[in-house]
């Protein structure tokens, strides 16, 4: 799918992909979210909480950016090619909570997402440069990839865990 490269194209991938994300979502109760696909330990519940922090990340960024402050990316003593040790506790961390609040931490961080897009303009969100951290990509792809990107991997995640139980 190709990246969206204005503040509309990215604001209607976003609702198409949380909306599927969300009838997806729907089928899963508290025992079902437990599940994980036949050829991996990770469960619905710990993609879910994975996704509620890598988009309260893209917030820090964000801030931190705007404010001067370093950008540590993916996070401070972290580096890409450690994510699986850094997503490691976030996984454990959504297994302990319950499935109606991680549904409602996802619900917030989603929505506010969301709502950063919509308050900013095509010239901060795709202008190339326009915040330093973000190198090669624009502010609006790193939206992007925290949202809808993040939205079709954990619809096809769960999809696949809920087809491995059934």
């Amino acid at each position: 799918m190709p990246e969206a490269t204005n503040k509309a194209d990215l604001l209607a991938v976003f609702d198409k992909d949380l909306a599927k994300l969300r009838k997806t979502l729907g089928g899963v109760d508290e025992e079902k979210s437990s599940l994980s696909p036949p050829d991996d330990d990770t469960t619905i519940k710990g993609v879910i909480a994975h996704r509620i922090h890598w988009m309260g990340l893209f917030h820090g960024w964000y801030e931190d950016g705007v404010a001067g402050r370093e950008v540590h990316m993916p996070a401070k003593g972290y580096k890409w090619n450690q994510l699986q040790e850094y997503n490691a506790p976030l996984y454990a961390k959504g297994n302990e909570t319950a499935w109606v609040d991680l549904l409602s931490e996802f619900d917030t961080a989603s929505d506010k997402l969301r709502r950063f897009i919509k308050a900013h303009d095509d010239a901060l969100l795709y202008t190339r440069g326009a915040n330093l951290w973000t190198g090669k990509w624009t502010l609006g792809r790193f939206a992007e990839a925290s949202g809808p990107s993040h939205f079709r991997s954990a619809n096809t995640y769960i999809r696949k865990a809920l087809r491995g139980a059934g």
